[in-house]
């Protein structure tokens, strides 16, 4: 267990939101949704201690870049300690609300994927809506560009029906056992790695287009 990891949530426990870091097997499963075989513009909310980070980095592409918006400042600085040597990634200390903006000053009118822990069911719902829909905006209109998300609750399925497809599944090697759920930018977005489309219980979680 990462020390840093554990001292912030027993001092932001709300915002850290998990006592323990992802799983190995819940960090291939998220990274594992995305192709990183070509150049990408990959953003992830709430990055932590980095242990996602970490393995989405190890995969990208030499020309691709990575944007991490952490709040904790002690977790942003940590952050930025590991990827010092990286050209690739930026950390911010910001909130991801400040995305498009970002975005913008970094030279990119969008970006290919974005990746998050955060802990959407303790949004207030205006923040909540304002956030999905930022976050959809600036999703490149291409097929494969997603959200993807790793919850102990699916109830962000049910704010996202602007979204025009979901992927879903339930990894239990995790503490606590987590969703996995991808939201498509276009119908026409295809499955990549070992996504698939199955729910807690192995059935199908809205794994069709939505118009």
């Amino acid at each position: 267990m990462s020390a840093i990891f554990l001292k912030r949530f027993l001092q932001r426990p709300f915002q850290v939101a998990s006592i323990i870091p992802s799983s190995r097997t819940l960090i291939r499963r998220v990274a594992d949704k995305m192709d990183l075989t070509k150049p990408r513009v990959i953003v992830e909310y709430g990055p932590g201690e980095g242990c996602h980070t970490r393995e989405i980095v190890r995969r990208m592409h030499p020309d691709s870049q990575m944007i991490l918006f952490e709040l904790d400042p002690e977790l942003a600085e940590h952050l930025g300690e590991q990827f010092r040597d990286d050209p690739r990634v930026t950390v911010l200390n910001a909130d991801c609300a400040t995305l498009a903006t970002v975005l913008a000053e970094h030279g990119h009118a969008h970006c290919d994927y974005i990746v998050s822990g955060i802990p959407f069911s303790i949004l207030e719902p205006a923040k909540k809506r304002a956030l999905l829909r930022s976050t959809f905006d600036v999703l490149a209109p291409h097929a494969g560009a997603a959200f993807i998300i790793y919850q102990v609750t699916n109830e962000l399925v049910a704010h996202c029906r602007h979204f025009s497809r979901i992927e879903s599944q339930y990894c239990l090697q995790n503490l606590p056992p987590m969703f996995v759920t991808k939201f498509y930018k276009t119908a026409n977005g295809s499955a990549h790695g070992t996504a698939t489309s199955n729910g807690k219980n192995g059935q199908p979680v809205n794994g069709h287009s939505r118009h």
